[in-house]
């Protein structure tokens, strides 16, 4: 074949494609027969059994037809002469779905015509806004109004369906998977950016890595004070670790009322910027010392080591001051006292390095930290 006359093929072909698709959906608006006969609960699920396709697809396709067949004849009539694909027509049938039940008849006649007639030029992604807005288009004074109405809807259902999954892998990491509001989410990722853009340069990870990282560190970054009483006290954590396992490199900390264990490294880490509490034990478990937030830089102590380090005081690192965590140099398990002097700035990347047992570190003689891989 020449090369127009692939492109004539592809053309037609698609044509014939819709057209056969229109030709499938005429029958089933009208095969209720075919269920009734064979006993099956709706010809969807009869013709899902028989082809071995989707149930929820052919469910789908099988209302499309019966909204073509009984209220969208226009729009079945752009089908069938191949004028709309399949894509078009579900994306075209929800917008007129969604428009409100006591609309001007004549007026949703015109907004169906408008919707069939911009198939011709916009993709289903396009039509989707288009058919959002439609009222808009035919109709302004009463698009406003209704728009109005469909975000209130729209508001209170993403409330309603709303939720949170965290699941637990196995392999020390959990599974989070939710839905939020549109609101909600945005800012979420507001808040996320503001972590990961400062890194741009230095952190080359994949977006949804980046994320990840910035959701910890957010997390780290809350103020316990600020959340609600939990069990008659503002929400803390608690890590449980011998005094002997906190000076070592190799220990494990353990997360009151779970069974999660961290590291010693992590839970040193922890120290210097959450609000974490540490209850070191001693040799019989008895408790020898509750930490205190007095182990956490203040406020004002943050702002002197802004002023001072003007950025993550790790090697070569450009991340401004105003996205790091102040690390104590000598740690406070091993004796470290919190003062600017012992303070130190790191971007998170460099403060997990810090507290890293595979790395040593050194300090050069202009402040900066610089780490080694151990062998």
């Amino acid at each position: 074949m020449r090369t127009g006359d692939k492109a004539d093929a592809l053309l037609a072909l698609s044509r014939l494609e819709v057209q056969l698709t229109a030709l499938r959906l005429r029958i089933m608006a009208s095969a209720d027969d075919v269920a009734v006969e064979t006993g099956a609960r709706d010809v969807a699920a009869w013709l899902a059994h028989q082809t071995q396709d989707s149930p929820q697809a052919c469910r789908a396709e099988q209302h499309l037809a019966t909204a073509l067949d009984t209220r969208w004849t226009r729009l079945a009539a752009g089908i069938a002469a191949g004028a709309v694909n399949l894509a078009q027509a579900k994306v075209i049938a929800r917008a007129l779905d969604e428009l409100p039940g006591d609309l001007d008849p004549a007026l949703l006649v015109q907004a169906e015509d408008h919707l069939v007639e911009a198939a011709k030029e916009y993709r289903p992604d396009q039509l989707r806004v288009l058919g959002r807005r439609i009222l808009d288009v035919i109709a302004p004074e009463v698009g406003e109004a209704e728009e109005a109405k469909q975000l209130q809807r729209e508001e209170e259902r993403a409330w309603e369906t709303a939720s949170l999954t965290l699941t637990r892998r196995g392999d020390g990491t959990t599974r989070l998977s939710g839905i939020l509001p549109d609101a909600a989410a945005t800012r979420l990722v507001t808040y996320l950016d503001a972590f990961t853009s400062p890194r741009q340069q230095a952190n080359s990870a994949p977006q949804h890595r980046a994320r990840g990282q910035a959701f910890c560190a957010l997390l780290e970054h809350l103020d316990p004070a600020r959340l609600p009483a939990h069990g008659g006290d503002a929400t803390t954590v608690m890590v449980t670790i011998s005094h002997d396992a906190l000076a070592r490199d190799l220990a494990a900390a353990g997360l009151v009322g779970t069974d999660d264990k961290i590291t010693a490294s992590e839970a040193r880490r922890l120290a210097c910027t959450a609000q974490i509490v540490p209850v070191v034990l001693g040799g019989r478990s008895e408790i020898l010392d509750f930490g205190r937030t007095r182990r956490l830089f203040s406020r004002a102590q943050h702002k002197a080591m802004r002023l001072r380090d003007q950025r993550c005081r790790g090697e070569n690192c450009t991340i401004p001051a105003s996205w790091c965590e102040a690390h104590h140099w000598e740690p406070w398990s091993k004796g470290g006292k919190t003062n600017l002097a012992d303070g130190v700035l790191l971007c998170s990347h460099h403060h997990h390095r810090a507290h890293d047992n595979r790395y040593s570190v050194e300090r050069m003689p202009n402040g900066d930290i610089r780490f080694h891989r151990r062998n």
